[in-house]
């Protein structure tokens, strides 16, 4: 088949993007993605056998993408250029990504009449309640998460298809609506192979961090992401694990708080801010960690989606440490790869690092569990088969 993949960003990066491209055009299948670039330097290329379609945007574009459906500029400008995208690679299916450009697809679309596939990445009107902007004047009062909703629903509704990221995530929307639950495919984020298998390790970070007990954390850095709660578990850690280190790669505009955290509660020495770090460098860091955590806020995203650092974790037969957000709770129980905390619970979130430093064995043993899942159930190669079987039995 011709897939046209629609993404409303710049590419690369994008590993759900382009895992699930590879894999299509692996299985051969011939994928075109419309993304965006916001430079005039651009160019049409070929990356790994997925045809790069790219075309101009500018800040503004970008910025009215947060309004797209508030007001129809956004969606007017897009459904433009998914036209000329259509009609320049002839596809005979378009897979879009997420939500926001789906108003455009569906408009452009109305010429060909395509099957249309919607790859939902993330519970979004969930989670734009979680945004900073959403909070304050202006965004609070032009941009509604519910509006957001009942497009997403409406989307449903249109699509042919509809592939989601979670078991959780299938049954939320199942319930919101029944009489769709035949379109749902489940395609979880996980980690391709190569991500263990092969890597070439950072000496500097292995050294810097070998004397240390390490608490591990990759990724967006939001407050939402709980490392509130784990920041302030380092004093009373640090009595018990002197030579504890909390490391944390990745960054966000909210850091200023985490930050400050830290200065309030005199854990300088003990806690490190590595910002955003080359993804060749994260087995480096896992591999020099000890515990690695995902200490997320429960809502109604968090508790239906998969953080993809706990695959990666896994993946080198690290414990880890999650709160209780169901999706990721409900997997390490059923796996038994590490323990799970109450959300926002600092005694909590201490107690079970103490109970992982104290004992050895645990840490091996649930490190272990969480490596045979990854390499036996729960690889990109395997998980990936779903993706494929939707395509290979597609009818055009």
């Amino acid at each position: 088949m011709k897939i046209g993949m629609i993404l409303d960003a710049s590419f690369p990066p994008d590993p759900r993007v382009e895992n699930e491209a590879v894999s299509l055009v692996d299985n051969g299948h011939d994928v075109f993605l419309f993304c965006l670039s916001y430079s005039k330097a651009f160019k049409d290329e070929q990356i790994q056998g997925i045809s790069i379609k790219r075309y101009l945007s500018n800040t503004l574009e970008y910025k009215l993408s947060a309004l797209a459906y508030t007001v129809p500029f956004y969606t007017l400008l897009m459904q433009q250029k998914i036209q000329k995208f259509i009609k320049a690679t002839q596809v005979n299916v378009l897979h879009v990504h997420d939500i926001k450009i789906a108003q455009a697809v569906f408009n452009a679309n109305k010429k060909w009449n395509l099957p249309v596939v919607l790859d939902l990445h993330d519970n979004l009107p969930e989670v734009m309640k979680l945004y900073p902007h959403l909070q304050k004047f202006p965004g609070k009062y032009i941009i509604s998460p519910n509006k957001w909703k009942l497009k997403e629903e409406e989307f449903i509704k249109k699509a042919t298809k509809v592939i989601t990221v979670s078991p959780e995530f299938i049954e939320s929307l199942e319930k919101r609506l029944p009489s769709e639950k035949n379109k749902f495919v489940l395609v979880p984020n996980t980690i391709r192979s190569s991500f263990y298998e092969d890597f070439t390790l950072d000496e500097h970070i292995i050294h810097r961090y070998k004397k240390h007990f390490v608490l591990l954390y990759l990724g967006d850095t939001h407050v939402r992401r709980g490392l509130q709660t784990a920041i302030a578990a380092i004093p009373k850690l640090k009595e018990k694990i002197p030579n504890i280190k909390l490391v944390i790669v990745g960054k966000n505009t909210t850091d200023v708080i985490l930050k400050q955290q830290v200065t309030d509660l005199e854990i300088q020495n003990y806690v490190d801010f590595e910002g955003w770090q080359d993804v060749a460098l994260f087995q480096s860091y896992i591999n020099a960690s000890d515990v690695c955590i995902s200490p997320l806020h429960r809502n109604l995203q968090h508790d239906v989606a998969y953080a993809n650092k706990i695959f990666q974790y896994m993946s080198f037969a690290k414990p880890i440490l999650v709160s209780n957000a169901i999706a990721q709770a409900r997997l390490v129980h059923k796996i038994n790869s590490g323990l799970v905390h109450k959300e926002k619970d600092t005694k909590d979130f201490t107690l079970k690092v103490l109970q992982l430093f104290e004992d050895k064995n645990l840490r091996a043993q649930l490190g272990e569990n969480g490596a045979i899942f990854i390499k036996n159930e729960f690889s990109w190669q395997i998980t990936s088969k779903k993706l494929l079987h939707l395509y290979d039995n597609f009818q055009v």
